[in-house]
């Protein structure tokens, strides 16, 4: 099996072919005018994907990269922070801020569970000062498979007058996620989710009233400042030097994501992890979000059955398949192991990994109707 290792987690995902034939090619002067011909094209299609009538900005960065972007030009010490934590990278939000100096206020729920709509209203009702100036949000959390309601969540947010800072690293091209129409100030991604390219360039946009909020910024980002990357956008340019090879290979993939039409993108991850989902539950398996309603369309965590452990689990798919599933993270270490349905994959990869873990499975000692999980997603992409 050597050589041909499948990716399926929430990151890095596989890549086209095609893509990487891109990325494969000798570098082009990052100043010249065909570069600045493809920056042209990136940035009018990263709107499209984005669905955004405002500037899309490209950083040579991880997706935390891009979280750094937002709150490092947007908090002044002594702003107040609520951040809304469904997991791991909700979390990362709260982190960033305080290091920036903000006096940081969360709420938490268990890993799984998603934000209650009702629960933000009572906390921002309660703010009759209107002293909360930013609330951060995931949309999709990479280290449980839950998604808030972010349409709801923003409305609230947008209603009582602060910012709404959103994680959309593993939802933008996965999910429906309109930051026009939905109100959402700044919503940040990365490369190495639904874009389909490796990891190396994260994503962010911004609304008007973020950029207000901006302007008041004492002591914005140099790196990731919004008005240097805002003249480069204007200028089909770059205010630093820039992952050439990663963003010729972006144009391509955006070109396919444009094809296809970006709410065709939607609906596939969506088919993918629902038929996921009931494939695991045919056999017998415990998903740790239980809620369709509140599941990722992106990534999926898998509570391992009793007596069987993650690593056993991991170690065959691995060895006896090549296929990679991710552990959990902190916390939820060997406790769940996670499976990517997240841009590049297809039907036949999902019924191929659906078959190796019954296989694993089987092997382990787990006790399900052998192929039931492989009938069940067959059914269920076929419909």
């Amino acid at each position: 099996m050597n050589d041909k290792t499948f990716l399926m987690i929430p990151g890095p995902t596989p890549v086209p072919e095609r893509v990487l034939l891109e990325i494969a090619k000798h570098p082009i002067g990052h100043r010249s005018s065909e570069f600045s011909s493809i920056l042209e094209e990136v940035y009018a299609n990263l709107k499209y994907v984005f669905q955004t009538k405002n500037d899309v900005f490209m950083y040579t960065s991880s997706g935390t990269g891009a979280m750094c972007a937002a709150l490092e030009n947007l908090i002044n010490e002594g702003d107040k922070v609520l951040s809304l934590v469904i997991g791991n990278f909700g979390n990362r939000w709260a982190k960033i801020a305080e290091s920036r100096g903000a006096v940081v206020e969360k709420i938490e729920v268990q890993p799984g569970e998603v934000i209650d709509p009702a629960v933000l209203k009572k906390r921002l009702d309660e703010d009759i000062n209107k002293e909360i100036k930013i609330v951060t949000l995931t949309h999709s959390e990479t280290s449980t498979g839950a998604a808030n309601d972010i349409k709801a969540l923003c409305a609230l947010i947008k209603e009582h007058g602060a910012l709404s800072v959103v994680d959309g690293v593993t939802s933008v091209c996965a999910m429906p996620c309109k930051p026009d129409e939905w109100g959402i100030d700044v919503l940040i991604s990365g490369s190495q989710k639904g874009f389909m390219i490796p990891p190396g360039l994260a994503f962010l946009t911004a609304s008007e009233k973020a950029w207000k909020v901006y302007e008041q910024c004492k002591h914005p980002s140099f790196y990731f400042d919004w008005a240097a990357h805002k003249k480069s956008v204007q200028a089909n340019s770059t205010p630093f030097t820039p992952a050439v090879n990663l963003i010729a290979g972006l144009n391509v993939a955006l070109k396919m994501i444009k094809e296809e039409g970006i709410e065709n993108v939607n609906a596939r991850h969506k088919k993918h992890a629902m038929a996921l989902r009931k494939a695991l539950k045919a056999i017998n398996m415990k998903l740790l979000v239980e809620n369709d309603e509140n599941a990722s369309y992106a990534i999926t965590s898998i509570v391992p059955p009793e007596g069987i452990s993650v690593p056993e689990i991991r170690k065959a798919l691995k060895n006896d398949f090549d296929i990679v599933v991710a552990n959990g993270q902190n916390q939820l270490k060997d406790k769940i192991f996670r499976m990517g349905t997240l841009g590049f994959v297809c039907d036949r990869d999902l019924i191929a990994s659906v078959g190796a873990l019954e296989a694993v499975l089987y092997k382990l000692g787990h006790k399900f109707n052998l192929g039931d999980g492989v009938k069940t997603i067959i059914e269920e992409l076929s419909k």
